[in-house]
């Protein structure tokens, strides 16, 4: 035990009253899972059971100590199927029970099984002397795996029994459900008063309450008149209901009082707490021990009340006031933090993440921060900057940059991190907050947890006035940029070229910058659109089609070399060649593939999504492609990593690590110019000599509690040794591939597959929808030949 460990001890004390025997073995500090284990070794003689708190189980132990002995295993783990993984470590098994993988707390695109690690193990003394002392050290992550790469016999036991981890709100609300609803094998204590209602000893319950099963009375209790308790409630010892008081579901713990009128809707109410008349605690919420909550005040879903704190009469607290774990979906999704105005990021969000990434950061830590034209993204960065000088964090604020150059100036400035702010590329009502990390790339996942964490529990970091941030506006930003990209590129080759080019800025910030770069390189270009405007901070997708329909008779009516349009964003560019052929970003991404290979790149990053055709590419000038996970996140923090010449995805991102590891629209067009100059032939024959490829994909609806399931499904599937698990499940065949991914965002897989015809990639794709449909609609058989 480490954290609350004297409460602990106090509730349980010898654990005579339970009749049993126990030791305790304390922590200085953490040691991890294993680690605790070990620090308990002499209190321990021949093979252990180890059960990891906080869990309610009715796992009958004795057939799992039977299943170790039966298979002469090393470690055995007792494995549950769940329709939710993430929140756990992850097992692949043989038909035997044989484990062949672990991974701890997997992302949706890692998720190659739905059978999970309880916590709960039977361990030979051997396996504790693998287990260095005064170490923090872990069973999934450190122990189990040296076990596998020793080959010793580590099995799964596959229960049916009852198992849920107790450690957030939510469950602990609905573990009450399931043992008041009888899912779980345990005694319910009090008496049946009738079906699915039980009452302790000495409860006073008046004759106008009404009690509707399944609830749970503790003893003591008095229910005034006109009360309603039922829906899964659940109340501890000596709790006063008062008259006309609603209680349907959650829980009250003992000594609790609920005035008269006030209703409790899912809600935790602590031990000793009051909810005073005509008070509520939603759904999710938690007024800690001892707490107080003044008559007519409203604590909205899942906010949590510190222990001992006082909410004033009329008082609607929206925001946590408690340092409590929070089980809810990460702030960070595919595109950073994003939601609508005012709907789902709001300004007090915005500061509120600002002072959790501060906090993460030591004071004194500088923070490179700009955004796009809109008023939204302006109003959203104030509030993030204010964030982060409360918590003594300095910001230097380049105020309207296109993305890509706040990511390089983060970079050139040696800054601690970044943040940019951006309405959404295609949707105007949604904003998008990206964090950088110190080499501009997005903030690594271990990061996210980090900021999340501090943010749910509000645990900020308050300096003194005296040690709050500045605000600074650095000089020279555009002309620092100008200056990395020339060095990136061949620019003497393009300046002897003189290219005569088309560019369309889309009313985008790239519009500050593009022309003087374009004159350095001796560009003869027509501008499109150069200036800014905050009425159109963004393309949807028909803005795109009207113009890169203009820009295609632009270039065709004044005989340009090529065209491109820049978004807004500055992350993505649009090619047009010399034909006014619009030139898709699977063929730039093979184009850029093949120049970069042959201009010395040896390793090439793009995701597992993409075509085949680019090791082809590759090979042929002697690089090698490393394959990334489909987010371009993980593209970025490969691309990051030293010997990658170049980095891209089918989607428009392409990324040339010389300059930095990110996506950067003009960057891309630039290096478009060196192709063409190097290669010294039309954009347009440069793109017919590329293969052709035929990549179909496809989105099926799946449920989130059907994600794991479907998933291992696919796996179980697949011919042994054709996966690729590094992000979702993907199954290589000698011409042909498929791949099968959850998405994160939404309750759907989406599915790539690729064949030498489009028929056949068709047909390669509808396989697999149907097989992901087939654990939607609950039927598993299907399976290939």
């Amino acid at each position: 035990m480490q954290f609350l460990s004297s409460v602990i001890r106090n509730y349980f004390g010898d654990g005579s009253d339970l009749g049993v025997s126990l030791s305790y073995a304390t922590e200085d500090v953490p040691l991890g899972t294993a680690g605790s284990v070990l620090g308990a070794r002499d209190l321990l003689s021949g093979a252990c059971l180890v059960v990891s708190g906080d869990a309610l189980t009715d796992i009958d132990m004795r057939d799992v100590v039977r299943f170790h002995r039966e298979q002469g295993s090393a470690a055995t783990l007792v494995l549950k199927r769940m329709q939710d993984p993430l929140e756990f470590g992850i097992v692949m098994t043989q038909p035997g029970g044989k484990i062949e993988r672990f991974l701890e707390k997997p992302t949706w695109g890692q998720v190659f099984s739905d059978t999970i690690n309880t916590g709960i193990y039977v361990l030979e003394p051997e396996v504790l002397d693998l287990i260095p002392p005064d170490e923090s050290y872990d069973f999934s992550a450190d122990v189990f795996p040296a076990m596998l790469d020793k080959g010793l016999p580590v099995f799964g036991y596959v229960t049916d029994g009852y198992w849920t981890d107790v450690g957030n709100t939510e469950a602990y609300l609905q573990a009450h459900v399931d043992v008041v609803a009888r899912r779980v094998r345990t005694r319910i204590p009090g008496f049946e008063l009738k079906p699915s209602v039980w009452i302790g000893d000495d409860v006073e319950i008046d004759p106008s309450a009404e009690i509707e099963g399944p609830a749970l009375i503790g003893d003591n209790c008095r229910i005034g008149p006109g009360a309603v308790i039922g829906g899964h409630a659940c109340l501890g010892d000596n709790v006063v209901v008062g008259a006309d008081a609603r209680i349907v579901g959650g829980v009250v713990m003992d000594h609790a009082s609920v005035g008269r009128y006030a209703q409790i809707r899912g809600g935790v109410l602590g031990r000793g707490a009051s909810v005073g008349t005509g008070a509520s605690l939603e759904e999710g919420a938690v007024a800690g021990d001892e707490t107080t909550v003044g008559a007519g005040a409203a604590i909205q879903r899942r906010v949590r009340i510190y222990p001992s704190r006082s909410v004033e009469a009329g008082a609607i607290v929206t925001q946590s006031v408690v340092r409590e774990r929070r089980a809810a979906r990460s702030l960070f999704g595919s595109r950073g933090v994003a939601g609508e105005m005012h709907v789902g990021v709001t300004p007090q969000t915005a500061v509120r993440l600002g002072m959790a990434y501060g906090t993460t950061l030591k004071r004194g830590s500088i923070v490179v921060t700009g955004r796009d034209a809109s008023r939204a993204a302006r109003t959203m960065k104030r509030a993030i900057i204010a964030g982060l000088n409360s918590t003594g964090v300095t910001c230097q604020d380049l105020e309207l940059m296109p993305m890509p150059i706040t990511r390089f100036t983060v970079k050139s400035r040696q800054a601690t991190g970044g943040i940019s702010v951006r309405t959404s590329p295609r949707d105007p009502e949604v904003v998008e907050i990206r964090l950088f990390a110190e080499d501009g790339a997005d903030i690594p996942e271990s990061v996210q947890r980090k900021i999340d964490r501090i943010f749910f529990r509000e645990d900020y970091r308050a300096p003194g006035p005296a040690k709050l941030g500045e605000l600074e506006f650095p000089p020279h930003t555009l002309e620092q940029y100008s200056a990395g990209l020339m060095k990136a590129i061949d620019a003497e080759t393009v300046k002897a070229r003189r290219l005569k080019v088309v560019v369309d800025y889309a009313y985008g910030p790239l519009s500050l910058v593009g022309p003087s770069i374009l004159g350095r390189l001796g560009c003869d270009a027509l501008a499109l659109h150069a200036f800014t405007d905050e009425n159109r901070p963004v393309l949807v997708l028909d803005d795109v089609k009207r113009l890169l329909e203009a820009l295609s008779v632009n270039v065709r009516n004044s005989g340009s070399d090529l065209g491109v349009l820049l978004e807004p964003g500055g992350e993505v560019a649009h090619l047009v060649d010399d034909r006014g052929r619009l030139v898709d970003h699977e063929k730039a991404l093979l184009a850029f593939v093949r120049h970069e290979a042959r201009r010395g790149a040896s390793l090439i990053t793009v995701p597992v999504s993409t075509t085949a055709a680019v090791e082809r590419l590759a090979a042929e000038a002697g690089a090698k492609v490393q394959w990334s996970p489909t987010g371009l996140p993980a593209l970025m923090a490969r691309a990051a990593r030293s010997g990658v010449g170049f980095a891209g995805n089918a989607e428009g991102a392409l990324v040339f690590p010389s300059l930095m590891p990110a996506p950067d629209a003009l960057m891309t067009f630039a290096k478009t110019l060196e192709l063409v100059a190097v290669a010294r032939e039309p954009l347009s024959e440069l793109v017919d000599g590329l293969p052709q490829t035929f990549v179909v994909t496809r989105d099926v609806r799946t449920p989130w509690q059907k994600k794991g399931a479907a998933m291992r499904h696919v796996a179980s599937a697949a011919v042994p040794g054709r996966l690729m698990l590094l992000d979702g499940v993907k199954v290589v065949e000698e011409d042909r591939w498929a791949l099968v991914i959850p998405l994160a965002d939404e309750p759907a897989c989406r599915i790539w597959a690729e064949a030498p015809t489009r028929e056949e990639a068709e047909s390669l794709v509808d396989r697999y929808v149907q097989l992901v449909g087939s654990v939607v609609e609950g039927d598993e058989q299907p399976t290939f030949p």
